[in-house]
């Protein structure tokens, strides 16, 4: 397996830190910390805490959606499957141990104004969600492939924000029953 580069490096440990501590609660001094790198070496990486972010944000992205559409891909072979499926690989995650929320909705309260580049990658990241959730609802030959996707993503997203902010580890099979309804409504 290759070294992980330095840069690499960083990114992981900010990651880890942002999603469990949030991005204005932790200073650069404790992700230099935990990396075990110099400030010029961070700095030489990274000119700005903001630019951290941002890449910290791609890696999650990046990292969560290969991770979520593969296992909802082994997991069901059908896209009418697949459109429940979804459900099941976020209950997992709710149930998970170092389950903290969505990244993406948490950085998005703290970068609260519609043009800051943190805030964009965060619409991106959902965007690119429901872009997944309407190519299975298509290949599922959906009646309507947006209005199911909008209507399974709402869904979702409301069972994060309850997982997270409420505790309900449930959440996630509450939404998938709902979605049930949805799909045998918008699929013959």
């Amino acid at each position: 397996m290759p070294a992980v580069s330095k840069r690499e490096h960083i990114v992981t440990t900010a990651l880890n830190l942002f999603y469990k501590n949030g991005f204005n609660a932790t200073g650069v001094d404790t992700i230099i910390a935990q990396a075990g790198v110099s400030k010029k070496t961070l700095y030489n990486h990274f000119r700005t805490k903001d630019e951290l972010i941002l890449a910290t944000l791609r890696k999650r992205d990046e990292l969560f959606r290969n991770f979520f559409m593969r296992e909802v891909e082994k997991k069901e072979k059908t896209a009418r499957g697949r459109l429940l499926a979804i459900f099941d690989m976020v209950d997992n995650w709710f149930k998970s141990d170092d389950f903290a929320g969505c990244m993406f909705i948490n950085a998005s309260a703290e970068f609260g104004a519609a043009d800051n580049p943190n805030h964009i990658f965060c619409a991106e990241h959902k965007r690119l969600m429901l872009d997944y959730i309407r190519d299975l609802a298509s290949q599922a030959a959906a009646s309507n492939p947006d209005q199911l996707a909008d209507q399974l993503n709402l869904l979702i997203e409301g069972a994060i924000v309850c997982a997270h902010v409420m505790g309900d580890k449930e959440a996630a099979l509450k939404a998938k029953e709902m979605g049930m309804k949805f799909i045998e409504s918008a699929i013959n």
